[in-house]
């Protein structure tokens, strides 16, 4: 818990010391474990330097600031809770001193995943032809850089998903996205159509959903909110006994779809536009 607090913080181990006045040995010995006992006060004024404050609960209390996973709130889905959030530490470790202890190491999957990546063109080199090897792990040196990756992860696990009924016609899905504070960050919209008067023949009454559309806000696109509005959307429709949802979509919409676990249907027919003149 400390190292992540430290790490939010953008500290050092020497930095927080200075700041708590408690010894740097001190620190290092608590974050590995070998320190089994800390004093109370040592733990408030290192909590204190990282910026965060303490709270006092009995065992089992659930924390008032969460409602990740391990809450038990009725409408919960959040993806984390704060308390155990140490990323790439064992890749940390087993590189030495390659990587300050205090900077979030992040995986790199492409060239524009790593800032070093000056000598070729993202889109335009395949992987086998990197004429430079591309280290498995990376981190971010400039501090602005760091504080908006670690601001947009802190918003996308704050962000939570409900249902809204208020005003919405019966059979049609309204899901938002939003932020402890209420503001709105992602909409989800979906409608029910029945199959029988799309093609025209007795089917039983059976129904299906269309997707209509989903938005995230730009600040805070590509964090897999909309992943998680469409998740959400079919575990409601599985629920409801709904079969199947249906979506049409263009440009990058499609590649957001189909990772979403949708499949282009080869046999549906094009879509076709009226103009009027």
């Amino acid at each position: 818990m400390l190292r992540a607090l430290r790490r939010e913080a953008d500290l050092s181990q020497r930095q927080l010391a200075m700041l708590s006045g408690v010894p740097q040995s001190t620190v290092a010995r608590i974050e590995s474990g070998r320190a089994a006992d800390p004093r109370f006060r040592t733990v408030q004024r290192l909590v204190r330097a990282a910026g965060r404050a303490m709270r006092l609960g009995t065992a089992g209390d659930p924390d008032p600031t969460c409602d990740g996973p391990t809450c038990d709130g009725p409408t919960c889905d959040g993806p984390t809770c704060f308390g155990g959030a140490i990323h790439d530490d064992t890749r940390r470790d087993e590189a030495g001193r390659r990587y300050p202890a205090h900077l979030d190491v992040r995986k790199v999957r492409t060239l524009k995943d790593w800032p070093g990546a000056w000598w070729a063109h993202s889109y335009s080199l395949r992987p086998d032809r990197w004429p430079l090897r591309v280290p498995e792990v990376t981190y971010d040196l400039d501090r602005g850089r760091r504080d908006e990756r670690r601001l947009r992860e802190r918003l996308r696990d704050a962000v939570r998903i409900r249902r809204v009924t208020d005003g919405v016609p019966a059979g049609c899905w309204r899901l938002v996205a939003e932020l402890p504070d209420g503001e709105l960050v992602g909409e989800l919209r979906a409608h029910e159509r029945s199959l029988d008067l799309l093609y025209g023949e007795d089917l039983g009454d059976r129904r299906e959903v269309v997707l209509d559309g989903v938005v995230v806000a730009p600040r805070l696109r590509l964090l897999g909110i909309g992943r998680r509005l469409v998740t959400r959307l079919a575990a409601e429709t599985r629920r409801a006994g709904l079969p199947a949802v249906r979506a049409t979509a263009e440009f990058g919409g499609i590649q957001f779809l189909l990772a979403c676990g949708y499949r282009i249907e080869w046999n549906r027919p094009q879509a076709l536009r009226l103009e009027h003149h």
